[in-house]
C-alpha cells in the first residue's frame, strides 16, 4: 500500500527535539523524505503496523501529530491520525 506520512512534532523543549529526531529516523527507516515532516512510503500491512506502533512509542499524545493518509484506488481516502487532531472533520457540519 501506498502511504503519505506526515508529522509535526512539538520542539519547544528539548524531549521534543529529540522525539522529532527519532520520528524522523523511523520515518527514513520504512519510506522517502519528499518535504521536512513528509514521507513517502510503499508498505505491506504487516510493515505499516510495525512502522506505527515505533511511531507510537515515541511521541506524546498530547503535543505531537502524525498523519497516515493512504492512498491508491482500494483506500476510500483514509487518513489515521495519532496524537493531537490539528484538522478539521470535512464531513461535520460547519457553521459559519
Amino acid at each position: 500500500m501506498f502511504i503519505l506520512v506526515t508529522y509535526d512534532v512539538d520542539t519547544q523543549s528539548e524531549t521534543g527535539a529529540k522525539r522529532l529526531r527519532k520520528v524522523a529516523k523511523e520515518c527514513l527507516n520504512y519510506g522517502h523524505r519528499v518535504q521536512n515532516s513528509v514521507f513517502e512510503c510503499v508498505l505491506s500491512e504487516a510493515q505499516f503496523l510495525i512502522f506505527k506502533s515505533k511511531i507510537m512509542k515515541i511521541i506524546d499524545y498530547d503535543l505531537d501529530s502524525i498523519r497516515f493518509y493512504f492512498l491508491g484506488k482500494n483506500r476510500s481516502n483514509r487518513v489515521e491520525c495519532l496524537g493531537r487532531e490539528t484538522s478539521i472533520d470535512v464531513n461535520s457540519e460547519l457553521i459559519i
